[in-house]
């Protein structure tokens, strides 16, 4: 049987309408609306114009819930997410060039230029 991922088990699958999304967060709609304005998330939209949210901007939201409730303005919680993405994208070159480093090189001498050593000397 062939096993596909479904589309809900996708974190970026808008699958969440907004009355669902503020009552996860505990805010009211207006408050969703006026930070897709700000630029702080970006809703997806159906075909009707209806928002909808995936997992992973439910995730984004709370983080900007608990900012504005912490008393940041719009501006640093948009500095505060963008710095968090860098540090997700640098943490991802880390693992990679980790795993690169870790992978073996293969067996001795392997891929090593013929040095003097490699050389017979003169009969001694």
């Amino acid at each position: 049987m062939n096993e596909e991922k479904l589309s809900v088990d996708d974190p970026d699958y808008p699958l969440y309408t907004m009355a669902q999304a503020t009552e996860a967060l505990g805010v009211n709609p207006p408050t969703l609306r006026r930070w897709e304005q700000l630029g702080l998330i970006a809703a997806q939209r159906t075909g009707g114009g209806q928002r909808r949210y995936s997992r992973r901007q439910l995730d984004q939201l709370r983080r900007i819930a608990e900012l504005a409730g912490a008393g940041m303005t719009p501006a640093g919680i948009r500095e505060v997410l963008r710095l968090r993405r860098r540090i997700g994208q640098l943490e991802d070159e880390l693992a990679a060039a980790n795993a690169e480093r870790e992978q073996p090189a293969g067996p001795p001498g392997a891929g090593e230029p013929a040095g003097e050593h490699d050389q017979p000397g003169p009969p001694g």
